[in-house]
């Protein structure tokens, strides 16, 4: 398979190491040195830091914070063979499904409703198709056949789940679901939601999508910066985020071939690799919206964008070679 095939990786907080780290000095503080914590998150890299004076209840908040993501990671991971959601594509039934993957999914049915199917979780099998085409020939930059598309198209359609309370099942034998277009910002909410309850107001939280919470040490908001799609690592804009989420999506993050004409963001309607946008930001109030979207709105024109971002009150920066598409900055 082509060397390219990783997990994408766009806004400027970076991490490689599964630990935490306590920046030197403990007990409170006037102006306290940032928290941080850097690891994995559904196979990409993640780091959170938090602001708080006193350093056994950070600890405690990091422990909290690692094992929410391996409780989520087991419901929502395809990466994990044992995963709530791995078993489920494997028998295309299941009973008794984890809360969260109920919710998730939810989540992501509500978004494909609003995008017409733009944003399809079903889209496992297309990924598989290209997959196996590249891996049996890693020089080829022809995409797979009209009718092996059809063929795998034929499995992609979010109304054929199923979802209750009691179980989950794929209405068509062969269907499959990926959440790598939701799960990282829905679990990014989950450890918002987590540390907000046990009173840590100000953390900046990276896991593959970023949410702020609150402000930086020294009371301005939490910066972040979008990297730019040709991969020279250069920012194309930096942004406050203030109580808001960001996630950035483009077909650069996964390549199937080395001219990264062909790559991870399916178009659900042609079964081909998207091509409107070189990259696609999204910012809003909770980052499950903002990933889910980011990830619908790369195969989407412009005037669709912006009807659905006005509706929702989203904001949207965009490029491609032709333009930058600016929406309620």
């Amino acid at each position: 398979m082509n060397s390219s095939l990783t997990r994408r990786r766009f806004l400027t907080i970076s991490a490689s190491t599964l630990a935490a780290s306590i920046v030197p000095g403990a007990g409170p503080m006037a102006n306290p040195s940032p928290v941080r914590w850097q690891g994995i998150a559904m196979g990409a890299r993640a780091e959170l830091i938090l602001n708080h004076p006193v350093r056994e209840e950070a600890e405690f908040a990091l422990k909290l914070v690692h094992d929410e993501i391996r409780r989520l990671e087991k419901a929502l991971s395809l990466y994990d063979e044992n995963s709530a959601l791995s078993r489920l594509n494997l028998a295309g039934i299941l009973n008794a499904p984890p809360l969260d993957l109920i919710r998730c999914l939810d989540d992501a049915q509500q978004i494909s409703q609003i995008t017409d199917g733009a944003f399809d979780v079903t889209v496992q099998p297309l990924w598989e198709l290209y997959a196996r085409h590249f891996a049996d020939g890693p020089d080829n930059l022809v995409g797979p056949g009209a009718a092996e598309i059809a063929t795998a198209r034929a499995l992609v359609d979010f109304n054929s789940i199923q979802i209750g309370t009691q179980k989950i099942s794929l209405s068509r034998p062969g269907m499959k679901i990926t959440l790598n277009g939701i799960a990282q910002g829905y679990i990014t909410d989950r450890v918002a939601e987590l540390l907000k309850t046990h009173g840590f107001e100000n953390v900046l939280i990276d896991l593959g999508e970023t949410r702020g919470l609150g402000h930086r040490n020294d009371g301005s908001d939490w910066r972040v910066g979008i990297r730019a799609p040709d991969g020279s690592g250069k920012l194309i804009r930096k942004l406050a985020l203030h109580n808001k989420a960001i996630a950035t999506s483009g077909g650069y993050g996964t390549t199937f071939t080395a001219d990264g004409a062909h790559h991870h963001l399916f178009d659900p309607k042609t079964g081909r690799s998207a091509d409107r946008w070189d990259s696609m930001s999204v910012i809003s109030g909770d980052a499950t919206r903002a990933d889910a979207l980011s990830t619908a709105f790369s195969s989407m024109s412009e005037t669709d964008i912006r009807r659905i971002a006005d509706k929702m009150n989203i904001s949207v920066i965009a490029s491609n070679d032709a333009s930058d598409l600016l929406i309620n900055l």
